[in-house]
C-alpha cells in the first residue's frame, strides 16, 4: 500500500520535509537569540535611565570607551558652551523622520577638560548644505546641563559612512578621538544627549529618549517557527495517509470495473 512513498515525487517530497524540520528548529533558536539580546538591551536601557544622575567624570574620561552598562546613563556636567567650535553632524532624522543636523557644541568642564554635547536636531532647510547652516545658541556662561551618555559612533555600529572632504565644521559621527584632534584639547570619551535645561523655543529639538525594542514579537516568531516544525512531520503524515486511502479506493474499484462487462453478457 505505502511502495508509493519510493517514487520520486515522494521521495523528493519526503526531503524536503525532512530538510525543512530543523531548518526552522535552528531558525526559532535564532528568534529565541533575538529576544534574549533585546530583553537584555531592554533592561539595561531601563536601569540606566532610572539610576540616579552622577557627574560625567565619575563614568568617563579622555580614552575611555563607554560600556553597554554605561550607555544611556544620566549624567551631569557644569562648564561653559564652546560655540566657537561647534560642528553639525550631517543626515540626522528627528521624530518625524526629516532629514537635518545635530549640533555638537564642546563644553569645557573646571578643569579645561572638554565634554561633548549633542543639544539636539536642527532643520536642514536652507539654500545649501555646504554653507554652515544657522544654529540656535546654548545658554551662555557658567551652567550646568544633564543628559544621556553615549558612546563614540562608529560605521560599524551605525552604518553611517565617515565621509571625507565635506564642508567646514560638518562631520558624519560624533567621534571623542577625532574631536580632540581637530580641537587639540582633551576629550572625554563618548558624548551626551542633552535633556537638560530645555532650550528656548525647543530648538534645537532634544532626542527622544530611546524605545523599547519589541522583544515579545521575537518570542512570538519563535513560538511560530517551532509550531511550524512540528507541523511539517503531521503534514506529511496527513498527505501520506490520503494518498494511501485514494489508491485503496481505486484498487477496490479496478475489479468492479472488470466485471460489470461480463454481467452484461
Amino acid at each position: 500500500m505505502y511502495r508509493f512513498l519510493l517514487t520520486r515525487q515522494w521521495v523528493i517530497l519526503t526531503l524536503i520535509s525532512l530538510l525543512l524540520i530543523p531548518t526552522m528548529i535552528r531558525l526559532g533558536f535564532w528568534q529565541k537569540h533575538r529576544y534574549e539580546e533585546r530583553s537584555a538591551r531592554n533592561a539595561l536601557v531601563a536601569q540606566a535611565l532610572d539610576a540616579k544622575p552622577v557627574p560625567v567624570e565619575r563614568v568617563t574620561e579622555p580614552g575611555h570607551a563607554v560600556t553597554r552598562k554605561e550607555r544611556y546613563h544620566t549624567v551631569t556636567a557644569t562648564g561653559t558652551f564652546d560655540t566657537a567650535h561647534e560642528v553639525v553632524v550631517r543626515r540626522r532624522t528627528n521624530d518625524d523622520d526629516e532629514v537635518g543636523y545635530h549640533v555638537l557644541t564642546p563644553f569645557v568642564l573646571a578643569d579645561g577638560k572638554v565634554l561633548l554635547v549633542n543639544r539636539g536636531w536642527i532643520s536642514s532647510d536652507g539654500p545649501s548644505q555646504t554653507a554652515f547652516p544657522k544654529v540656535p545658541a546654548p545658554p551662555g556662561g557658567r551652567v550646568t546641563i544633564q543628559g544621556r551618555l553615549m558612546p563614540d559612533e562608529t560605521t560599524a555600529a551605525s552604518g553611517i559612512k565617515d565621509l571625507k572632504g565635506l564642508p567646514d565644521r560638518q562631520i558624519m559621527l560624533i567621534n571623542s578621538e577625532e574631536q580632540a584632534r581637530r580641537l587639540g584639547e582633551q576629550v572625554l570619551g563618548g558624548y551626551i544627549q542633552q535633556t537638560a535645561p530645555e532650550p528656548k523655543g525647543d530648538t534645537p529639538e532634544q532626542i527622544s529618549d530611546p524605545g523599547k525594542e519589541d522583544a515579545p514579537l521575537n518570542y512570538a516568531y519563535m513560538i511560530q517557527w517551532w509550531l511550524f516544525a512540528a507541523g511539517v512531520p503531521y503534514g506529511w503524515f496527513v498527505l501520506v495517509r490520503r494518498e494511501a486511502r485514494a489508491r485503496e479506493e481505486a484498487a477496490k474499484e479496478e475489479p468492479a470495473a472488470r466485471a460489470e462487462p461480463a454481467a452484461a453478457v
